[in-house]
């Protein structure tokens, strides 16, 4: 073996190792480096978490704000809304009638030139006439008004109908527990009972 080679051989080794050297050189800086690396890291990471807590706690705010506007908007809108419908109905039932007593009107003047009638009327007749009319009138206006009468007599007592004043000995066998007198007529208004009929059954 010549002096050349050998000498090229060492030349080799020594390259080999500094290599070598370099390399573990490099990766022992990277570990240096790494554990700054992630300290920064995590103070960004850090940083950006205040951040956002932040911002959380803004927008919790935002929201509170929000729903107490909303409720006190909805509180002051219903306070309108409660005292405009008590005026609407203050008013209801200051002209709930009016209509009725309008068309009761024309009636009362029948009654009145009846009555002037009566004083100067020599024949009966004509008086029974004019009430009859009078009568006939008020009864078509309450027709026409959903007011009926409730048909009672010779019929089967019924508690939702009729209101008993007391029994008597039926006048015959075919009256028993039915109504044999009316002494006050009974009314619906549009099928609701509004006043119940007061009746003597027989027994």
């Amino acid at each position: 073996m010549t002096k050349k080679n050998t000498d090229k051989k060492v030349e080799e080794k020594k390259n080999t190792k500094t290599t070598q050297q370099n390399k573990k050189q490099q990766t022992k800086t990277k570990a240096a480096k790494k554990p700054s690396d992630s300290a920064e890291d995590k103070k960004k990471t850090e940083k950006t978490e205040t951040k956002v807590e932040k911002k959380v706690e803004k927008t919790d705010k935002e929201i509170i704000v929000e729903l107490n506007d909303k409720y006190l908007r909805l509180a002051a809108e219903f306070d309108n809304y409660r005292k405009r419908t008590l005026k609407e109905r203050m008013d209801l039932m200051k002209s709930a009638g009016e209509d009725i007593l309008i068309n009761i009107i024309p009636v009362m003047d029948d009654f009145e030139r009846g009555l002037e009638v009566i004083d100067k009327a020599k024949e009966i007749s004509a008086v029974k006439e004019g009430v009859q009319l009078i009568y006939n009138k008020f009864k078509d206006f309450l027709k026409q008004r959903g007011v009926k009468e409730i048909e009672a007599k010779e019929k089967d007592f019924d508690t939702d109908l009729h209101e008993a004043i007391t029994k008597i000995p039926a006048p015959d066998e075919k009256l028993k527990g039915k109504v044999v007198d009316v002494v006050e007529k009974g009314y619906y208004l549009n099928e609701k009972v509004i006043r119940f009929s007061k009746v003597v059954i027989g027994e």
